[in-house]
């Protein structure tokens, strides 16, 4: 018997409302800040909310370390929070991105901590990793705010992966360009947590930055990447669990849900685009329609009209003109 797009499309969504119901894991707990919520996820990693962007934070007996910071105004609230799980120094920050609300801590949390006795950092209080593009566009003059030199990486990497073995855990950062060309994917290994960045965020429509070479097709390419690395528990539930860029704390089945709508829109866009339709038709056609009430926006700094707009304009693109994939 054959299905109708229409009842496929219907399923999508009944699935997706499921998906977006709050999942309280048995360890759910909030933090000593009323505004923040501090979860603990597996092993020796929590994730802190409602500071801007998700947070990762990662303790031990070498130290803390963060996967993003947050916005700057955020700062003490998300350290008080840290402070009830260690009173050890940060010692890493690795950012996913450079949007404000994951870099945004980056400069207060560098004033905190005694200078770390590396050559490679001389003086720093901390090391700052990024994908060298990261830093690149943060150190750009003509940016507009001016970003402090002490919130730019430091420790950049160039290659598709970067190493590090801190509080017993091997933890690996892979280059993964989406949402810019700069995007990082944090693996723990031994805790089975992986942090997306901005590539999977289950509350909106993914933020494109054509400009800075991202692109509806990078993200589904680093969604399928986070697919392949993740491994799911019984039912496709537990297993890898997933700090995502913003929402709640996620498994394998959220993100498949998340991946089956980036395919379904970028499908019916590059649909449009091959038939010759421009922008504004497509924009009429509404291709997100049904997805809408989920992910979707009609105010704010993102909007579904900006997502249709920038993923119609990536996929317009010669592969050439789409962003580098660096050393990739």
């Amino acid at each position: 018997m054959r299905i109708s797009p229409l009842c496929i499309a219907s399923a999508l969504i009944v699935i997706g409302l499921f998906a977006s119901a709050h999942v309280v894991y048995p360890q759910e707990q909030k933090s000593r800040s009323p505004e923040l919520e501090l979860l603990p996820v597996q092993g020796n990693i929590s994730m802190l909310a409602g500071a801007g962007g998700n947070i990762t934070v990662q303790v031990g007996k070498d130290g803390v370390l963060l996967v993003d910071t947050g916005v700057a105004t955020m700062t003490d609230k998300v350290l008080a929070a840290i402070r009830t799980l260690s009173n050890r120094q940060i010692t890493y920050i690795i950012n996913t991105g450079e949007r404000s609300d994951h870099i945004g801590g980056n400069e207060n949390f560098a004033k905190i901590g005694r200078p770390l006795d590396i050559n490679r950092a001389a003086q720093a209080s901390v090391f700052i990793i990024a994908f060298n593009t990261i830093l690149d566009r943060m150190t750009d003059s003509n940016r507009k705010p001016s970003i402090p030199e002490r919130a730019w990486p430091n420790d950049t990497y160039s290659v598709p992966q970067k190493n590090l073995y801190f509080n017993g855990e091997a933890v690996q950062i892979f280059h993964q360009p989406a949402t810019t060309d700069g995007n990082s994917i944090v693996l723990f290994r031994r805790s089975d947590v992986i942090s997306t960045g901005d590539i999977f965020d289950p509350t909106e429509y993914p933020i494109i930055d054509v400009k800075s070479g991202g692109s509806l097709q990078g993200v589904l390419e680093g969604l399928n990447r986070l697919r392949q690395m993740a491994v799911p528990a019984d039912h496709v539930e537990a297993g890898t669990m997933l700090v995502p860029g913003h929402g709640r704390l996620c498994d394998v089945a959220d993100l498949d849900i998340y991946q089956q709508m980036v395919t379904v829109v970028r499908d019916r866009l590059q649909d449009m685009i091959n038939r010759g339709m421009t922008l504004d038709q497509v924009k009429a056609a509404k291709p997100t329609l049904d997805y809408d009430p989920i992910y979707g926006s009609g105010t704010g700094n993102w909007t579904t009209d900006m997502f249709i707009e920038a993923a119609y304009n990536s996929l317009s693109m010669k592969p050439d003109t789409r962003g580098s994939r660096g050393s990739e």
